[in-house]
């Protein structure tokens, strides 16, 4: 698929999501009455006490593969970014975190998802949050603004995630973390088992190997890389969808076990980091 392709699928995918909510529905991914038809990787990421803390249409609006705010240590005060913020979810939470003097923005090209959001926020009652309508890949802040970017099974959906990282890069401030949880792969398989995998669930489609994250991540400047599995599929997890759809589980098994994961991926921006110019309009 193209880039603009990827691009209109993730849309049309989150929107539909956004919609679904707003009408009653609910992605299902935090959802305790719609856990039974949800796959493993979406299902159980928070908890009740961080689920008291939000509305509930921010919870079932999730379609995310970790809980970034569980792992991120937010300090007060702190400046936080969600790329792909979705429903609002892990933006409220982080704005729960690091209190009235810190600030929480939420990153999304959905409409329908910013409405959500918007509407989250409204019904939160927070005023350190802001939502932002535009791509990770141009994030519409300034170099050296933030302090910790979060984000939740986003990454892996970018057609050019060496911008996206490069782009987190020059937003965050120098000694700046980036803590996100990603859908990652382990080891090299066959294009078409992956392909098969696929079927199950959309957000493993640009999953990045394990390495070449590490690798991506350094080429952006970061420093401390460390992916830490924080959720291990295994194949019996996806039997039942991938045996509708004529797959046969038992033969492609020995190859998918344990190879597909969600990760909590750290990194940090060194604190002596100077930003490229790259135009008149980039140096002060």
């Amino acid at each position: 698929m193209s880039v603009p392709d990827i691009k209109e699928v993730v849309k049309e995918r989150y929107g539909q999501a956004a919609l679904r909510v707003t009408t009653g529905g609910s992605s299902c991914c935090g959802s305790n009455q719609a856990r039974e038809f949800c796959d493993p990787i979406t299902a159980g990421l928070y908890d009740p006490s961080q689920a008291s803390q939000i509305p509930e249409e921010a919870m079932l609006a999730s379609l995310g593969c970790g809980n970034p705010t569980a792992l991120a240590e937010l300090k007060p005060g702190e400046v936080v970014l969600d790329l792909g913020s979705g429903g609002g979810i892990d933006v409220l939470l982080s704005a729960r975190r690091v209190g009235p003097t810190g600030k929480a923005y939420g990153l999304d090209m959905t409409d329908e998802m910013l409405a959500l959001a918007n509407a989250n926020k409204a019904k939160a009652g927070v005023d350190n949050v802001e939502f932002l309508k535009g791509e990770i890949e141009h994030i519409p802040l300034p170099d050296n603004t933030v302090d910790v970017i979060i984000s939740n099974c986003v990454i892996n959906l970018s057609a050019d995630k060496d911008r996206v990282l490069r782009e987190a890069f020059r937003v965050l401030k120098p000694g700046g973390r980036f803590a996100i949880s990603d859908v990652v792969t382990r080891g090299e398989m066959l294009p078409e088992i992956r392909r098969s995998v696929l079927l199950w669930v959309g957000c493993i489609a640009g999953a990045l190997e394990e390495n070449e994250y590490r690798a991506k991540l350094a080429a952006a400047g970061f420093e401390q890389i460390d992916l830490e599995p924080t959720r291990i599929y295994r194949v019996d997890d996806a039997r039942e969808f991938l045996s509708r759809e004529g797959v046969d589980v038992d033969a492609i098994a020995p190859q998918v076990d344990g190879k597909f994961m969600s990760a909590f991926v750290r990194a940090v921006k060194p604190s002596g980091a100077q930003q490229t110019c790259c135009g008149p309009t980039c140096c002060n």
